[in-house]
């Protein structure tokens, strides 16, 4: 499962998702979808907004998890 840090990193650095969705010009949902694992593609575009506004590299900003079974 991969996990997409965009709200700690944006606790971290005092900025919001309103900030975020502005600088980046996507849309609260489509933010929110990233956010909550909803996607099943994100572009090339959008990681290298998010490392460039939220000053992170991809490692930050992205954690693979392994799923545990059951």
């Amino acid at each position: 499962m991969i996990y997409v840090h965009i709200n700690e990193l944006l606790q971290k650095r005092n900025k919001t998702k309103y900030w975020l969705c502005k600088n980046m010009n996507i849309s609260t949902e489509n933010l929110n979808h990233v956010i909550r694992g909803e996607t099943s593609a994100i572009s090339f575009k959008y990681l290298e907004d998010f490392c460039k506004y939220l000053d992170c590299s991809l490692d930050e900003l992205i954690e693979i998890k392994k799923e545990s079974k059951k």
